[in-house]
């Protein structure tokens, strides 16, 4: 039977649609007023904008910047570099940037297309002037290895780049951005000895680096260690039965204790190398994306302490055998 409504219920009914209608609107019009003053706020700001392509950089930039700039990332933390795809609302944010940087060596393939869209908009590639080191395997054999900022050595020439670039960009800071870049420099000669002391404990037969991707050539380079990896540069889906084959001989062959993944992939294959080869897998390394504030890898700085922390416990034979 067809229940019926009473015109008391119908009132009630249509006045909890008012009411839903009423919040909705209110809430819609805070949000609105929020952008807009969001909006507002960064018209207001009439320091020059700075757009960085990945967080790493815009790190690096906030040090050598300080208050006189304003710094934003245009992939966010924990994005993959690589293959990113920029957003309608990323080429209209690098239209209204001051300056674009960043980093070369094909580390954005997307890049060029990117920029171009913004319009004419200033651009520093940082690894310009570099003597990049070339991967030496399959189809990427003599093409560069992009990763130059995972040594502090390699990212002392980025940070020369930015204070050279941010002068230009506002001449009356050039004194601040001089100070910053050599107060920075020397946290990264800091960073330097102490990998060089910690690295240079380990024997010799225990400094081989497995990890996903192989982003630690110019580290390994400059600090002794060897590295392998599943792929050479860009992402998971450059990985093959060969490729995986041949890492999981590698760790049997070296007895290496522990591998480890990049925060920005999965870990899945690398997982699977671990288990085949009788490895343990020993955690996430940050390389392409700074961690949230929070995380372990905030800025570019704890990034390498916390990558060296891992590498260190993971090739520390009879830590890792306990």
């Amino acid at each position: 039977m067809r229940s019926l409504t009473s015109p008391v219920q119908s009132s009630l009914q249509l006045f909890d649609w008012k009411r839903s209608g009423a919040v909705l609107l209110i809430l819609m019009s805070v949000l609105l007023a929020s952008c807009r003053s969001r909006d507002k706020d960064i018209a207001s700001d009439s320091r020059p904008q700075v757009l960085t392509t990945f967080t790493v950089l815009a790190d690096l930039a906030r040090n050598v910047g300080g208050d006189r700039l304003q710094v934003a990332s245009i992939v966010k933390p924990g994005a993959e570099i690589h293959g990113y795809q920029p957003t309608p609302s990323d080429i209209e944010r690098a239209s209204k940037a001051d300056l674009i940087v960043e980093n070369g060596l094909g580390l954005e393939l997307w890049s060029h297309r990117f920029t171009s869209a913004a319009g004419d908009v200033p651009t520093i590639t940082l690894s310009e002037g570099m003597d990049p080191l070339l991967i030496a395997e399959d189809a990427y054999s003599g093409k560069p290895n992009p990763h130059a900022w995972m040594s502090p050595q390699r990212t002392m020439a980025y940070v020369d780049h930015l204070e050279r670039a941010f002068s230009q960009l506002d001449p009356a800071g050039a004194e601040v951005y001089a100070a910053n870049a050599t107060a920075y420099k020397a946290k990264l000669q800091t960073l330097d000895d102490e990998l060089r002391t910690a690295i240079g404990a380990l024997p010799e037969q225990q400094r081989l680096l497995v990890s996903c991707e192989g982003a630690f050539t110019y580290l390994a380079a400059d600090y002794g260690l060897e590295e392998a990896y599943l792929w050479p540069v860009n992402a998971e889906s450059e990985i093959t039965p060969k490729r995986m084959a041949r890492l999981i001989d590698t760790v049997r062959e070296r007895q290496v204790p522990t591998i480890f993944c990049e925060s920005t992939v999965s870990d899945k294959a690398q997982r699977e190398v671990a288990a085949a080869a009788g490895a343990r897998f020993g955690g996430m390394f940050y390389v392409d994306s700074l961690s949230s504030p929070d995380g372990p890898a905030p800025t570019l700085l704890e990034l390498q302490r916390h990558n060296v922390g891992l590498i260190l416990k993971g090739l520390d034979f009879s830590e890792s055998n306990r």
